[in-house]
């Protein structure tokens, strides 16, 4: 399968040549990097190579928060700070049956899992249709069927070994290359400014603990953190805390089973499947847009 990675060129026309959702993700990027420095609106906008008065439109537009507020939003201590009613956040939110009290946090999925039969024999029979898209949060490969979403991973290594990585997981199922298809999901799952209020059904393929993990991380409310062994206490194995670890990283559908939000009990934020680095992006943003939610919410 070719490549449709971009040809190398200097740094500034290759960013040059980046969809504005790219572009975006760079910024998010540069600023989860770099946020104790304070970093100028000229400074983010060159990371997007945008001039500044685009970037914070398209910015804007984007996220519905300008990129100097985004910036006063994120705050060095604020995983640790979290982490620290980290039981309590998760408690509630698992007797609420909600991810969050705004209309940003609403996280709208459907699950569905697998039989115990469809498990074991890797999509045999399943039609998952899949592509390759730049989103906001950096480039992804989305699969799904019309049960749902299978498959969301973000493109943080080579292409090849990405798609290599999905075809290897469904391999029992029919893949077809769509990108008609799957560009709607994408940009339904990555809307956060005005979130579509049509559910998105996710199609889960796991075991049983697996499963029960995974619906634990979707009760965490958006722009908050909880230990693995505040998801083990939750799911009523206590003394499971790595289980919870292999089940977390074996999540298929990124973001939208916000796996990022575990991290150690000591405020450490590594072990992502995707990355230390995206899940450090991942983590800033939710945390500038709750911040900014809860804000507009109190005015």
């Amino acid at each position: 399968m070719a490549s449709t990675a971009l040809p190398m060129t200097a740094p500034q026309d290759h960013a040059r040549d980046l969809p504005y959702n790219a572009r975006i993700a760079n910024a998010i990027g540069y600023v989860a990097e770099h946020y104790q420095e304070q970093p100028s609106l000229e400074e983010m906008a060159g990371a997007a190579n945008l001039s500044p008065f685009h970037f914070q439109r398209v910015f804007k537009r984007w996220a519905g928060v300008s990129p100097k507020r985004f910036l006063q939003y994120v705050t060095l201590a604020h995983a640790k700070r979290l982490l620290v009613e980290d039981a309590s956040v998760l408690d509630a939110a698992l007797a609420a049956g909600l991810s969050g009290p705004s209309r940003l946090h609403d996280l709208f999925v459907n699950c569905e899992a697998m039989t115990p039969g469809e498990f074991k024999a890797l999509g045999y029979r399943l039609v998952i249709r899949w592509g390759l898209h730049d989103g906001p949060l950096g480039r992804v490969l989305l699969g799904v069927t019309e049960r749902g979403i299978c498959w969301l991973s973000f493109v943080t290594a080579d292409e090849a070994t990405v798609i290599d990585e999905f075809q290897r997981e469904w391999q029992g199922a029919t893949l077809v290359r769509d990108q008609a298809t799957t560009a709607d999901y994408v940009r339904r799952g990555f809307e956060l400014a005005e979130r579509s209020r049509a559910p998105l059904p996710l199609l889960l393929r796991g075991t049983n603990f697996q499963i029960k993990v995974w619906e634990a991380l979707l009760r965490i409310p958006f722009g908050q953190v909880v230990s693995y062994q505040a998801i083990a206490d939750a799911v009523g194995q206590p003394r499971a805390a790595r289980a919870v670890g292999a089940a977390v990283g074996r999540n298929n559908i990124s973001w939208l089973i916000p796996c990022h939000r575990v991290i150690l009990s000591t405020g450490l934020i590594h072990n992502y499947r995707w990355g230390a680095a995206q899940k450090r992006k991942l983590l800033t943003l939710e945390s500038a847009l709750a911040k900014a939610v809860l804000v507009a919410d109190a005015a």
